[in-house]
Parts: structure tokens; C-alpha cells; sequence
């Protein structure tokens, strides 16, 4: 006689599946709620995530309307830009939840190329403090605002350094480390009702989600302030997993490529140094003059002192008319590499298109038939 067959593993609910024909209708079909938990674990999933939204939505307003906040957060960006991304870092603290909240923004600073470190309060008192250096700026994310670790630490530091706070405070007044530390920059974080008044318990969430999205915003406007292309620079730092595998796929050359709508316009009476403050001015670094004259990013680096108060149109080499252009398909596919010299190597495939896409002239180095293979240096 054959052993009789192994029990069913005991399952709490049965297994609820919907198609995303289903997810995207306007009435979806309702659940067979087979077990009695169902509904009351929903309930929680949904108020959690709608209380946090609440919050988050607020904090949004908070920073399209009020003083205090959008002083802080330019000044914060302004602190942290000082120095052009050439010298100095971002120092944050944290303990806790704030600690980890901390960690995660070193990470996303990081991969945009802006300097930053995390520095534990214990750590730091005994003997941390060394990696702290005059050039720097420091943060600090307490949600309380008095945190015993940070308060501990704060008068270690030279007064000199500009110091960030980062916490539920709206007015300067009442958060206990500004009262000790005069002029640090508040950057408020403020829950619009408390984690125990919302959730029955004062354990870190609604605050850390703030702290979180707040230094989210940080990161991104701090890195395009310093950067022209932040996702070319994200890139480059973030070659693994399925981030870097979609980065290194083949793409189109119009993909990269800028249009001329979105480069500002310069006048033809402008000076190169008028120029160099309309290029810092765009998100791109490009700008034209009319749609028949292009001026690259690479070209205004090289201006000279001595050139910058002559007419633009004037220095040689600087302003790029049309035809000079080459116009190549704006389907071709490239995938790059660097070579062992330095430098990128691009390998284009073939035509695809009639779409055609504006390439500035001194991005090709050199030219190999039939392979179409560009260098950039």
C-alpha cells in the first residue's frame, strides 16, 4: 500500500490575484475575501500609505509657499555648492532611523557625484571627527531637533563650517540645536499629524518618509546645480545590475542628442563672458544664436581670459554655424566603451530612419570607413 500523501501547508488566505486589465478598469471586480483578516490588513495597508501621502503632499505645499522653508532649502543648496563641486563634502549625522535615512542619502549623493559622507555621532567623539575638514558642510536629520547624540557632538565642530538641520521644526525658534548653534539653515520636515496619533505608535515612519523625500529633493537640485547632465553622470557611476545593464543597451544618437529649442538664445552683441553666463544659466550647457549658429559646452571651456570681453561672434572656433554641421541619422544606434587609453569609443549601426540630428563638428575626432567607429577624446 502506497504512504498516504503529505498534508497541505496551511495557508492564512487564499491566494488573491488580479490581471492589470483588472488594475487599470474603473471599477475593479471585488475580492473574494476568503480570509477574516482580509479586510483589516487592507484597511492598514491603505491608511499608512494614504497618511504618508497626505504628509508628503503637504510637505510639497509647505515648500511652494512658505518663507522660512524656501529660504532654507536655497540657502542649504547654496551651502553645499559653495565650492563648485571642486573641493569639499557633505558630512551627515543621524542616529537611528535617521541614521539609516542618512545613509541612503550619502548613497544617492554619491552616485550624482556630490561629495558626502556619513558620520555617526558616537563614532565621531571618539575619534571620527578626523575626517571633518574646513572645506566641508555638515547635516544633521533629527526629527526631534534635540537629539542627545547630535547635541553632544555639535560644539565639536568649528562654527565656521555651515551646519543643516533637517527636522519636523518649522520655526527656528524651537528647534533646540539651532538654539545652540545660531544661523544653521532649518530645512523643515513637519508631519501633519503624529506617528502615534496616526498609527497608535511613535515608531519612525511618517517622519522618516519626510526625511527621505526632503533629501531626495536635496540631492537632485544640488547635483543639477553642479552637473549639466545629472543622468550621464548617474550613469557613469552606476554601471551593475539591471540599472547598468539598461545603460550599457544599444542607443540612438537622438536619444543624446540636444534640440535647439531647448538651448537658450544668445544675441549676436553678446561678449563670450556673456555667452559663459548663459551657458552656466542652461540645464544643458548649450545655447544658440538664431537656429542656424550652435555653441557646445566643450568650446566655452576653452574660452580664454583674454577673450571674454570680445564679441562671441568674434573668437574663433567658439560659435558653430550650420554648415559646418554634420547631419547623420538620428536612428543610428551606438553602443560605447572606454579604451585603454581613455577615451570612448563608439560603435554606430546603420541607418534606420530619415530623422536627421545635429552632431557639433568637434566631437569627432576621428572617422573609420567602413566601421563607422568614432573616438572621442
Amino acid at each position: 500500500m502506497p504512504p498516504p500523501s503529505p498534508p497541505s501547508p496551511a495557508t492564512p488566505c487564499d491566494e488573491f490575484s488580479t490581471s492589470l486589465a483588472d488594475l487599470g478598469s474603473i471599477t475593479p471586480p471585488e475580492p473574494q475575501e476568503t480570509c477574516a483578516n482580509f479586510s483589516t490588513r487592507l484597511t492598514n495597508c491603505t491608511h499608512v500609505l494614504g497618511t504618508e501621502a497626505t504628509s508628503l503632499s503637504r510637505l510639497s505645499m509647505l515648500y511652494e509657499t512658505d518663507p522660512i522653508a524656501r529660504r532654507g532649502f536655497n540657502s542649504a543648496v547654496e551651502a553645499i555648492t559653495r565650492h563648485g563641486g571642486r573641493k569639499g563634502k557633505l558630512v551627515v549625522c543621524g542616529v537611528g532611523k535617521s541614521g539609516h535615512i542618512s545613509n541612503k542619502l550619502v548613497a544617492t549623493l554619491t552616485s550624482l557625484k556630490i561629495p558626502a559622507i556619513f558620520l555617526h555621532p558616537t563614532e565621531a567623539l571618539h575619534g571620527d571627527l578626523g575626517v571633518v575638514e574646513d572645506d566641508n558642510t555638515i547635516l544633521f536629520i533629527s526629527n526631534s531637533g534635540k537629539t542627545g547624540e547630535l547635541l553632544a557632538l555639535l560644539p565639536h565642530f568649528d562654527t565656521s563650517l555651515p551646519t543643516i538641520i533637517m527636522t519636523s521644526h518649522t520655526l527656528p525658534s524651537t528647534c533646540e540645536i539651532i538654539e545652540q548653534r545660531p544661523g544653521t539653515i532649518l530645512l523643515p520636515a513637519p508631519l501633519h499629524i503624529s506617528e502615534t496619533d496616526a498609527f497608535g505608535v511613535n515608531a519612525p515612519t511618517i517622519s522618516t518618509t519626510m526625511a527621505l523625500a526632503l533629501g531626495d529633493a536635496l540631492a537632485i537640485a544640488v547635483s543639477r546645480e553642479l552637473h549639466a547632465n545629472i543622468a550621464s553622470v548617474f550613469h557613469k557611476n552606476h554601471p551593475g545590475g539591471a540599472i547598468g545593464a539598461a545603460i550599457q543597451a544599444p542607443k540612438k544618437l537622438s536619444d543624446f542628442a540636444i534640440s535647439l529649442i531647448d538651448m537658450p538664445e544668445v544675441s549676436s552683441s553678446f561678449t563670450a563672458s556673456q555667452v559663459v553666463l548663459k551657458a552656466y544659466q542652461s540645464a544643458t550647457g548649450w545655447v544658440r544664436l538664431g537656429g542656424d549658429v550652435a555653441v557646445s559646452p566643450r568650446r566655452i571651456k576653452k574660452l580664454g581670459e583674454k577673450e571674454m570681453e570680445e564679441f562671441a561672434k568674434n573668437v574663433r572656433g567658439l560659435m558653430v554655424p550650420r554648415k559646418e554641421w554634420i547631419a547623420v541619422s538620428a536612428g543610428w544606434r551606438w553602443r560605447g566603451r572606454r579604451s585603454g587609453f581613455g577615451r570612448w569609443v563608439f560603435f554606430l549601426g546603420g541607418l534606420d530612419g530619415r530623422r536627421f540630428t545635429d552632431l557639433d563638428m568637434e566631437w569627432m575626432k576621428e572617422l573609420e570607413q567602413p566601421n563607422h567607429v568614432f573616438s572621442l577624446d
